[in-house]
């Protein structure tokens, strides 16, 4: 099946594989071939993705997703987010750092905009650095 990972920068994937992992609202869903048409919304957490299906879970691909649409055809899945980090690419210290920041502007927030924008970077945050210990296994 094609996956098509497509952020507001652009086409981040698109590609065949063989098996999605997906965070939704409902709880997280795998996804292969010929799966049953869906639409879906897709909440904060981790994109897992199976190129073949030999490929043991060491050889998974990850993406770091604050949310956005899913939607899912027998041949296809189309994932659209504002923006999704290759598991490669995150710094985990980098993480750490953000992540400490977004907890104090939540501490510090005057009216419940600014809480709701520190909890949206709080949560970004937190499944970058989730991913990233998803890498960090793998490597092990």
């Amino acid at each position: 099946m094609k996956l098509e990972l497509v952020t507001l920068a652009g086409v981040k994937v698109d590609q065949e594989v063989y098996e999605v992992m997906l965070p939704t609202a409902a709880g997280p869903i795998s996804v292969f071939t010929d799966h049953e048409p869906l639409v879906s919304v897709a909440v904060p957490g981790a994109i897992a993705v199976r190129h073949a299906k030999s490929d043991a879970d060491s050889k998974l691909e990850y993406f770091a997703v604050s949310g956005g649409v899913i939607e899912i055809t027998g041949k296809r899945v189309r994932v659209l987010v504002d923006e999704a980090d290759h598991g490669d690419d995150i710094v985990e210290a980098e993480s750490k750092a953000a992540l400490a920041k977004a907890i104090e502007l939540r501490k510090n927030a005057k009216n419940a905009i600014e809480i709701e924008q520190a909890s949206q970077l709080i949560d970004r945050h937190q499944v970058r650095l989730n991913v990233a210990g998803l890498r960090r296994k793998q490597r092990r």
